[in-house]
């Protein structure tokens, strides 16, 4: 098959991505990885990663498949960072779903759902790459059972939540609250892109956090 994977230039994924790109290509299937929705060619498959641009309806169409994998029980949980939005809300259980991306934002059938178990010690970085790791599984399962999969395809059903997009001021701290009662947000942010700060006595202060070697 010919198949395209499409991620945001910047995006933390494209650590993780080249493993797809080999793994699909050792299996015989014509792969490329491209940075620009507006770059892809008819395809087979085209797989949206970490992309963060909206897919136009004419490009949508040039392929058989469009799909991609989101961090939620859909329809719940649609638009920005689902996982870290859980992770906020205490959750440490987070579904995985690929699904068909249509015009809609995240509003395409379901084809593969899987779980995410964490303990709720994990940072970042260990949180980035259980999702990576099950992203780039759910991809290969599609391809590997490309025809019993999209024969049991399934709509989404219920009531859609969305979640918004974070920004800087997501990872402020209450200097007021404890560091257990605000651990969760500590997991998630970004120690380069966002690190956590709290304002105190009219200053601003960073806080980056790391595991300690055992």
């Amino acid at each position: 098959m010919e198949i395209q994977i499409v991620t945001t230039k910047s995006s933390w994924l494209n650590d993780y991505i080249e493993t797809l790109v080999q793994k699909l290509g050792a299996l015989g299937h014509d792969v490329r990885l491209l940075h620009d929705v507006h770059q892809i060619t008819a395809c087979d498959i085209a797989f949206y990663l970490s992309c963060n641009q909206l897919v136009p309806k004419d490009i949508l169409s040039k392929n058989a498949h469009n799909l991609v994998v989101h961090a939620s029980y859909l329809p719940k949980g649609r638009g920005w960072s689902p996982m870290t939005w859980q992770i906020l809300e205490g959750e440490n259980t987070i579904p995985m779903t690929l699904f068909e991306a249509e015009e809609h934002v995240d509003s395409g059938q379901i084809y593969l759902q899987k779980l995410l178990e964490f303990e709720g010690h994990e940072l970042i970085d260990e949180l980035r790459e259980a999702v990576a790791l099950m992203t780039i599984e759910l991809c290969e399962e599609f391809v590997a059972d490309y025809h019993d999969i999209v024969a049991n395809a399934k709509p989404q059903v219920g009531e859609p939540s969305y979640y918004p997009r974070r920004v800087a001021s997501d990872s402020r701290l209450d200097p007021n609250e404890t560091i257990a009662a605000q651990f969760n947000l500590l997991r998630v942010v970004d120690n380069e892109s966002y690190p956590a700060y709290f304002e105190l006595n009219g200053h601003k202060y960073t806080i980056k956090i790391n595991k300690a070697d055992d």
